[in-house]
């Protein structure tokens, strides 16, 4: 049975629409392709490690990371930062003091303050000879001080180049110079009329540099720099830009167990600075604090004072009217007194003293609000609570509209700047005072009970006579009075003892130190890798889109799935410089193929007739091999002792003729127009039993000519001298011709060449095929090669390597298979 060849019922059976389609994408040719173009792989991966090399050892800026850890406490009464919705952000409800504090280090007012105190707008790096180096301030042995009053251009390297005596120069890029300049204390840009480049100049230390651009002067560090700087280069940026890139590099994080505990961590090109810049940053903020508190504090003492100045003068009053009545009226000792009754109006009105003198401190906050009196703010514990989230509105209040008032000396009131601030202010000021409000209603709630509660006690102490009535309510008032002066005395010797005993409630555990830490970034091995992936990544892209663009026949499985079509062999590479492989290399391999070939042929034909069997050979376009085919197949069945006739029935494109030495002035055309007869058409080769008829010259019109009744009459003619009738005819993918021809042969042999056949070709073949318009059908896998031999799995080929072909002579096992034969030899040693 013929490898591949499709049963009737199975042919039935296949659904049509599947015939003739292939896969998109052949994942084993993919690998193979992969395999075959190793030594690309191993190219670009030594290109990727170079430029891996290459970028870490000199483009790589390493970043560093330095931590600092505080503790804060408790019950402060400074106001923050942070708006209200902060603790449901952050998720840090229970430690509302650690969430304002980390609002305060991510604040612009913080950082702005940090950058102009430490001249962090000033940025120090060396360069060697490809990679730049980022310097903290106290690597470089000067410091540049700039004139705040002067514009000056940023982004615009300083070089100093160290010279004799302690000078150095000042060289400026070759071109750059703007009239766009900043003025740092406006932190604006103003623009200049044009000017030429400032030309090179050697200064000493605090010497003034001038140009048009750029007005600085160079201070001596008073720490010697620990490694000796060839090149210092400076650069200057805006104020928001450092502000800006300052609070990117910040974290902060709360401790998983104790959440009063912070870590403050920066990140940053140089350790020291980062260093440097923690320890300074919660220094400030410690002063802050505790300069917040105290001002609270005081301000509290004052107001508390006032108030008591001013009960002192109505208790001294209310004791007048009391010893009044006492002695005049000699009521100190009323008869049946109802002491419970009495001692529980005291009570309740010693609490709605104590709440209407916080409803006073309430108001007092309220007007200052209202006011925008931030420096005379009282501490929200003389109202009688404690509140981080209204503490952190009016800090945020304020800071709000100090910013407004900056904005206002640059941009009008109408623009969206000031309306941006404007409604911030809107929003901060609605919270502020809902808070108070909240206040407010639980007070005046509370005051509500107890009046309720005196009222009903006053009911038992209408039997007593109008002049004892008179007394108790002196007494009742003289009381309340007194409750009210205690309690705000209480509350003032509170705030003095804040003020005489105040800390900041921040407190460093561990300091931000220079340890030697390594650099946290960036992760080289990763960029590396990265890098060396994305090498390799390219051939196998390449390789892909070739595949997926890729649509030739490549692989002899695909093809008999897709087109169930017989396969009646496999025919290795050419490598005889013409066609006659059969007869001038008949040991070879390709020449074995076209035997098997010469074997599988007879089974697809009908052997009913005994008359001569035509073979008809075609291809889908020229090139594929179908007249090399066709004159080895001939030579074979000549060879074979059957009387064979090739024809030449390509009457667009002649080609036998040369192989075999033929003259092809007289051919097929000539016979099919009557111009010659059969005699002066065939052709003796150097094979007995094998005769040629050429194509002859290219006729007009060589369609009608194969179609004609002449050319069947001459097929007819030649069944009868002929054992075989070989037709090399033309490609059906061009012309229509061949399929003409098929109604008259025997078998069908259709060529298809490796790698070089479309795969859309092969559907119009397949259809007719399988809808029973053509019989007699194979396949015929041409010019197929590979290293290891002819190993199809089809029975086509034996392969290389085992004395059996002319090529065996010539051929060297590829260097895998030779290591395995050499290990195999190894193991197997007894």
């Amino acid at each position: 049975m013929i490898p591949g060849k499709d049963t009737q019922v199975g042919k039935s059976e296949a659904p049509k629409e599947k015939y003739g389609t292939f896969a998109l994408f052949d994942i084993e040719h993919f690998l193979r392709r992969i395999l075959k173009s190793w030594y690309w792989f191993v190219f670009m991966f030594l290109i990727g490690y170079g430029i891996s090399w290459v970028y870490s050892k000199y483009y790589a800026q390493n970043v560093y990371s330095s931590d600092l850890s505080l503790s804060i406490s408790n019950n402060t009464s400074s106001y923050f930062s942070p708006n209200q919705s902060i603790n449901f952000i952050w998720g840090q409800g229970g430690n509302q003091d650690g969430v304002y504090l980390k609002k305060m280090l991510f604040s612009r007012s913080h950082n702005e303050f940090l950058v102009k105190e430490l001249n962090l707008f000033v940025n120090y790096s060396t360069k060697g000879l490809i990679k730049s180096t980022f310097l903290d301030k106290d690597d470089s042995p000067v410091f540049l001080e700039i004139d705040k009053k002067h514009l000056q251009q940023v982004d615009y390297p300083i070089t100093l180049m160290p010279k004799d005596n302690g000078t150095y120069e000042v060289v400026l890029p070759k071109e750059g110079q703007s009239v766009s300049l900043y003025n740092y204390e406006k932190e604006g840009f103003q623009n200049i009329k044009p000017y030429n480049r400032p030309e090179n100049k050697i200064i000493k230390v605090n010497e003034w540099y001038n140009s048009p651009n750029l007005r600085f002067k160079l201070v001596k560090n008073q720490v010697i720099p620990n490694i000796k700087q060839d090149v210092i280069i400076i650069n200057l940026s805006t104020v928001n830009q450092s502000v800006n890139d300052i609070v990117s590099t910040i974290a902060v994080n709360f401790d998983k167990e104790i959440n009063t505990i912070m870590v403050i961590s920066k990140k940053g090109y140089n350790l020291n600075s980062t260093v440097n810049f923690l320890n300074k940053s919660v220094a400030e903020l410690q002063k802050k604090r505790l300069e917040d508190k105290n001002i609270v504090n005081k301000n509290t003492t004052a107001y508390l004072q006032n108030n008591l100045n001013d009960i002192r003068k109505k208790l001294d009053s209310a004791a007048v009217v009391l010893n009044y009545l006492k002695t005049s009226e000699k009521l100190y000792n009323i008869k049946d007194r109802d002491e419970k009754s009495l001692e529980k109006i005291k009570d309740l009105e010693a609490k709605k003293a104590d709440l209407v003198s916080k409803i006073s401190s309430l108001n007092n906050i309220k007007n200052t609000l209202q006011s925008q009196n931030f420096d005379k703010m009282i501490a929200t514990n003389a109202a009688g609570f404690e509140d981080g989230m209204f503490s952190a509105s009016v800090s945020e209040l304020k800071a709000l509209y100090t910013k407004r008032s900056e904005l206002a000396s640059i941009y009008k009131p109408t623009s969206e700047p000031m309306k941006e601030v404007n409604r911030l202010i809107n929003e901060a000021k609605t919270g502020s005072f809902s808070s108070l409000k909240n206040y407010y209603t639980k007070y005046y709630d509370e005051i509500n009970r107890i009046d309720r509660e005196v009222s009903n006690a006053n009911s038992d102490l209408t039997t007593y006579p109008e002049k004892e009535r008179k007394y108790l309510d002196a007494e009742r008032g003289y009381n309340m009075i007194e409750a009210t002066y205690n309690s705000l005395l209480n509350r003032q010797n509170e705030a003095q003892l804040n003020v005489a005993t105040n800390q900041s409630d921040i407190s460093v555990i561990d300091p931000a130190k220079n340890l030697g830490q390594g650099p946290v970034g960036p992760n080289v091995r990763m960029a590396k890798t990265g890098i060396i992936f994305g090498m390799l990544l390219l051939p196998l892209l390449f390789i892909l889109v070739g595949e997926l663009l890729d649509n030739k026949i490549r692989n002899i499985k695909e093809l008999l799935s897709a087109t169930k079509i017989p396969l009646l062999g496999v025919i290795g590479n050419n490598s005889n410089e013409n066609m006659l492989t059969v007869l001038e290399q008949p040991k070879s391999s390709v020449s074995e193929a076209f035997r098997g070939i010469r074997a599988s042929v007879r089974f697809l034909m009908d052997n009913k007739e005994e008359k001569g069997k035509v073979i008809l050979i075609t291809s889908s376009v020229g090139g594929e091999g179908k007249t090399y085919v066709s004159i080895n197949l001939a030579s074979v069945l000549g060879l074979s002792d059957k009387k064979t006739i090739l024809l030449g029935m390509d009457l667009r494109k002649p080609k036998i003729f040369g192989d075999f030495k033929i003259d092809n002035k007289y051919g097929i055309s000539n016979y099919l127009t009557g111009e010659v007869d059969i005699d002066q058409i065939v052709n003796k080769t150097k094979i007995p039993n094998l005769d040629v008829a050429t194509s002859g010259p290219i006729p007009p019109n060589p369609s009608e000519l194969l179609m004609s009744q002449r050319n069947i009459k001459f097929i007819e003619e030649l069944r009868e001298k002929y054992d075989f009738i070989i037709i090399d005819s033309p490609p059906v993918g061009l012309v229509a011709d061949s399929y003409e021809l098929m109604k008259y042969s025997d078998a069908n042999i259709y060529v298809v060449r490796h790698e070089y056949t479309e795969k859309y070709m092969l559907r119009m073949i397949t259809e007719k095929y399988h809808n029973n318009e053509l019989e007699h059908l194979g396949l015929i896998y041409n010019d197929y090669t590979t290293k290891q031999g002819y190993g199809y799995g089809y029975g086509y080929g034996y392969g290389y390597g085992y004395g059996y072909f002319d090529e065996d002579k010539n051929y060297k096992e590829p260097l895998l298979i030779r290591m395995r034969n050499k290990m195999q030899r190894m193991f197997n040693k007894k």
